[in-house]
């Protein structure tokens, strides 16, 4: 007894126990059968895992709405926007000095031409009128006399020279004292309408002193700027419809094409001929010009089915017969209230109205017509 407490305790042991090594195998059982079945997929494959790998899924098409295109025969325009201006506006100056004696017409008078508008008093300019016309007519006398006498023999050569340069010197002082008489008329250089008079009777004027001024817009002339690529478009000869801002309308007729841009904004002038024979349409309103430049065929289309590729250019979705998506670069040709006119498509093309924002080029659709646009946005939606 008093040796085995020396020893001091001893540890349990459960090996001799029958049911101690059954947990082990149950363990190392169960870690086998786990192994087993997760390998089982690598040695024995399913046939579903098979078939899938196989057969990869398909993605499902969009659906876009399109509308038929047939392309049409369209006028190019070129249009511009000008001032109408007189075919002649001039200032009316006076061409002596003097007296006004009298003013015969008003302000906005329709005047023909060489009408006299007014006249200086010509009291002292009559006088040596007068007095040019006997001073000519006693060197004529002279002239006469000395002539005479020359083919008798009684006066020398020298007598008939002095007396022709007499004459000669009579005469143009007459000349000088009429053309004075009618520089006291104040007239009309061409027919137009009087635009301003600034003259009273009983005022002095000095020669050369505008006066009035007259302006002729029989016919009118349209003068536009045209851009530097435009500028091929526009020739002389070439018609014009106008429009005028009061709402009136005419024909012209390109009369004037630059051959020199302008330095600022690198445009050329151009002027067109608008016809006004009764003088109807006033000078210096607006207009806008519209000049048929050729022929060429496009497409109608609303300015909303319009997209840009990833380089940013215009350009519009179709469907080929293939129902695969196709972006063609257009240009506008024509635009209008309701639409635009375009070109770069085929001459009939599937268009899509709705749905070119979800659908890329090269890519495969299922195009439905436009009348069942309203359900295919809505099932776009919904599924989107």
């Amino acid at each position: 007894m008093t040796e085995h407490q020396t020893d001091g305790p001893k540890p349990l042991s459960f090996e001799n126990d029958h049911g101690s090594t059954r947990s082990r195998w149950v363990a190392g059982g169960l870690a086998v059968a786990i192994v087993g079945w997760m390998g089982s997929g690598f040695v024995l494959p399913s046939k579903d895992a098979g078939n899938t790998a196989k057969t990869p899924a398909t993605p499902r098409a969009v659906s876009v709405a399109v509308r038929r295109s047939v392309a049409e025969t369209v006028a190019q325009v070129f249009a511009a926007e000008g001032q109408a201006l007189p075919d002649r506006d001039t200032p009316i100056r006076a061409k002596t000095s003097g007296q006004i004696g009298e003013v015969l017409v008003e302000k906005g008078a329709d005047l023909a031409e060489d009408q006299v508008i007014a006249r200086f008093d010509i009291a002292a300019r009559q006088s040596d009128l007068d007095r040019a016309q006997q001073e000519l007519a006693r060197a004529q006398r002279e002239y006469d006399n000395a002539a005479a006498l020359v083919e008798r023999g009684v006066a020398t050569v020298d007598r008939v020279a002095q007396a022709r340069a007499t004459l000669a010197a009579a005469q143009a002082s007459m000349t000088t004292a009429t053309e004075a008489v009618a520089n006291t008329e104040i007239r009309a250089p061409f027919a137009g309408r009087l635009e301003s008079l600034d003259i009273n009777e009983g005022e002095y004027v000095t020669m050369g002193d505008d006066v009035g001024r007259i302006v002729d817009n029989t016919p009118l002339t349209i003068r536009i700027q045209i851009p530097q690529q435009s500028l091929r478009d526009i020739k002389v000869g070439q018609t014009a419809d106008v429009a005028f801002i009061t709402g009136a309308t005419g024909k012209g007729v390109v009369r004037f094409v630059s051959t020199s841009a302008d330095a600022e904004t690198r445009t050329f002038m151009a002027e067109i001929e608008v016809s006004n024979t009764d003088g109807a349409i006033p000078a210096g309103i607006s207009a806008q010009l519209r000049i048929p430049t050729g022929e060429l065929t496009a497409h109608f289309v609303s300015p909303a089915i319009l997209s840009l590729d990833t380089d940013g250019t215009l350009g519009i979705k179709i469907v080929n017969d293939k129902d695969i998506v196709e972006f063609h670069k257009v240009r506008i040709v024509r635009a209008q209230t309701d639409g635009i006119w375009v070109s770069g498509l085929p001459k009939e093309a599937q268009i899509i109205s709705i749905g070119q924002g979800f659908v890329n080029d090269g890519q495969t659709v299922s195009p439905k017509p436009e009348d069942e646009a309203e359900p295919l946005a809505t099932r776009r939606e919904v599924t989107q």
